[in-house]
C-alpha cells in the first residue's frame, strides 16, 4: 500500500512539470514532508469540456481519502486511500471515477515500514520505515482517481459544497522494493499523461498506460522512525540513517 509520502515541490514547479494550464490553488501547501490520510495534497487533472471552458489541464488542492459520490457519510474516505489495480476497474468504490475522473499525484517519494528481526515489548516485529525515491531525483508521478462527493449538510448556497477527494492506485512491488513492502504506487511514464488524464479516454486500455516502476528506477533507504508520528514534519523525515546489520541496501 501507500499510506505516506513526501511532497515538497511548490506550484510553479508542478505547474511547470505536468504543463498545466490553471492553477487552481487559492491557498499554496506547506511543504509536507510526512503526508497522510485525510490531509490535503496536490493533484494534476483534466476536467472535461464545457460550454463555458475548453477542456484544460488543472492543478488542485484534493483531501486524500476517495469519497465516492453515492457515499453517504463521508468518513468512508479514511479507508479508502489506495486502489489495487487488480480491481480499480470494477469495484464499485472506483470504477466510476476510473472511467473518468483520473489524476496524477506528484510526489518527493513514499514511505513503507520493513518488519525487522528486532522485537518491540509487545513482542512483534519492529518496523524501520523506509523511504522511497526516484533515483533522478525527479517527481514521482502517481496514478490517482479523484471524486466529487456533494456535502448533503450543507445549503445550496454555500460557497464549498462539494469535497474534491483523491486515492493513490497500488499494484505489486517490483523485486528489490518488494522486500520492504508488497505493494508500490503505480507511476504514469510521461509519455502517457495526456492519455490518462483524458477524462474521454477509456476501455481496456487505461491499464496499460499504467506502470510499476521500472527495477533501478527507485531507490530506497531507512529514515528515522519519527515519520510514524504524522505531527512530525520536516525535510529531515527523508533523510538517510546508516544501515543495521538487518537490513540491506535497495
Amino acid at each position: 500500500m501507500c499510506g505516506r509520502y513526501a511532497s515538497s515541490r511548490q506550484v510553479t514547479d508542478l505547474v511547470d512539470e505536468f504543463d498545466v494550464a490553471e492553477a487552481m490553488v487559492e491557498t499554496p501547501l506547506e511543504p509536507d514532508y510526512n503526508v497522510a490520510p485525510t490531509k490535503e495534497v496536490y493533484a494534476v487533472l483534466e476536467r472535461p469540456e464545457r460550454a463555458d471552458r475548453p477542456q484544460q489541464r488543472q492543478l488542485r488542492v484534493l483531501t486524500w481519502g476517495l469519497v465516492p459520490s453515492w457515499a453517504k457519510d463521508p468518513a468512508i474516505g479514511n479507508r479508502m486511500i489506495n486502489a489495487r489495480m487488480e480491481t480499480v476497474a470494477e469495484k464499485p468504490a472506483y470504477r466510476k471515477a476510473f472511467a473518468a475522473r483520473r489524476c496524477l499525484l506528484p510526489a518527493d517519494g513514499y514511505y513503507e515500514w520493513y518488519p525487522t528481526q528486532e522485537l518491540t515489548k509487545a513482542g512483534k516485529p519492529k518496523k524501520q520505515p523506509f523511504f522511497i525515491r526516484p533515483a533522478d531525483g525527479g517527481v514521482l508521478s502517481m496514478a490517482g482517481l479523484y471524486e466529487i462527493w456533494r456535502d448533503p449538510a450543507l445549503p445550496d448556497d454555500h460557497p464549498h459544497p462539494f469535497r474534491w477527494t483523491c486515492t493513490v492506485i497500488t499494484t505489486d512491488a517490483e523485486d528489490d522494493l518488494g522486500h520492504i513492502h508488497d505493494r508500490m504506487p503505480l507511476m504514469v511514464p510521461a509519455d502517457n499523461w495526456g492519455s490518462w488524464l483524458d477524462p474521454t479516454t477509456s476501455g481496456a486500455d487505461l491499464l496499460d498506460l499504467l506502470e510499476p516502476a521500472a527495477p533501478g528506477r527507485l531507490v530506497a533507504h531507512p529514515v528515522s522512525a519519527l515519520v510514524s508520528n504524522v505531527r512530525n514534519n520536516g525535510p529531515e523525515l527523508t533523510a538517510p540513517l546508516p544501515l543495521e546489520p538487518d537490513h540491506t541496501e535497495h
